[in-house]
């Protein structure tokens, strides 16, 4: 009897702990959820499924910083196939000729020069009036300019073309010009060096090597150029001639195609004039008494330049210049027409 009561006071203990354990962990969860300031953190507020004041569930950042990586190799994987997308549309070659011309282009240096050389075979001239001539076209006429230089072989002598222009209405007035279809003219530089062979130096719209036979020739050549759009430093024109304002030239007629100053220039022009006509080169100002015994240039009498006059009397060709202005000349009252390409220099100070 005595051992069944003390069971049942044991029963009655462990019934009474369970029942005061769990209102205690009941009260605990109602106290945090209610917002009441946790006794161990100091915080009441709820931030989803934990407190703000809670550390951050080390599995969301882990989350986190798996997105980041994904989101980084995805612009890495981009960057890589944009690369390999032009490596396919490029070829090694013209990617380092675009680099260099770029090179070029910053170094103000402009476009690099070029070589093409083989040997070809004439046709018959596609020129308005030229139908029973032979023509070897080099460099194909182009809204750009060319300059360069030409050393060629030929079957039988040969005379060299270069073009200017296109022209504008009534530039074409004397001299020799250059048409497929009678409207857009060209400017007509044709020497002839009466020879089979040599070399040219040149600036144009155009190149070509030229025959007056019906017969076609053949031609080795090669053919050092640049191109490049018309500028301050390489320009096509025509223009007309005016009376000379120099005295003792009155005369005469000049085409001003530098005007003299201070400046100094070098290069080379390329013409086609409707007459013989002379190369006139000015350097100067000339100081006190250094005009003494020399031909000189002047419209005032004050400001005086070296004039150096080359009596070639040729309708067209090539001059190679220095000084601080150049001109074409005839001693005849009458106005000349002329078409030129320019080419000026740099030069090293």
């Amino acid at each position: 009897m005595t051992k069944t009561i003390q069971i049942l006071s044991l029963m009655t203990i462990i019934l009474l702990s369970v029942t005061v354990s769990s209102s205690l962990i009941d009260n605990s969860y109602a106290i945090k959820s209610k917002g009441t300031p946790n006794p161990v953190t100091g915080s009441d507020k709820v931030c989803g499924d934990r407190l703000c004041s809670e550390p951050e569930v080390k599995s969301q950042k882990e989350s986190k910083k798996k997105e980041e990586i994904k989101t980084e190799k995805k612009a890495e994987e981009k960057i890589r196939a944009e690369a390999e997308k032009s490596k396919v549309q490029k070829d090694p070659t013209e990617s380092h000729e675009e680099e260099a011309r770029q090179y070029a282009e910053q170094r103000g240096q402009g476009p690099s020069w070029k070589t093409i050389s083989g040997t070809i075979t004439s046709d018959k001239d596609p020129g308005i009036g030229h139908e029973m001539h032979q023509l070897a076209i080099l460099l194909s006429p182009s809204k750009n300019l060319y300059k360069g230089h030409l050393t060629y072989s030929a079957s039988e002598n040969v005379q060299i073309v270069v073009l200017h222009g296109p022209l504008k209405k009534g530039q074409d007035k004397g001299q020799l010009f250059w048409t497929t279809d009678g409207q857009t003219k060209y400017g007509l530089t044709l020497v002839d060096q009466k020879s089979d062979s040599g070399i040219f130096t040149f600036s144009g719209k155009a190149l070509a090597i030229h025959s007056m036979n019906s017969e076609p020739f053949t031609v080795t050549y090669s053919v050092t150029y640049k191109e490049t759009q018309s500028s301050k430093t390489i320009y096509s024109e025509s223009m007309t001639s005016m009376k000379s304002p120099a005295l003792g030239h009155e005369g005469h007629n000049i085409a001003m195609i530098l005007p003299p100053g201070d400046e100094f220039y070098r290069g080379r022009v390329t013409f086609v004039a409707s007459e013989p006509v002379q190369f006139a080169s000015l350097t100067g100002p000339l100081g006190t008494g250094d005009d003494k015994g020399q031909p000189t240039w002047t419209i005032d009498g004050k400001t005086k330049y070296a004039f150096t006059f080359i009596r070639a009397d040729k309708t067209s060709g090539t001059w190679e210049f220095s000084g601080n202005g150049i001109a074409f000349h005839t001693m005849k009252d009458n106005p000349f027409t002329i078409s030129y390409t320019v080419t000026l220099e740099s030069i090293d100070k």
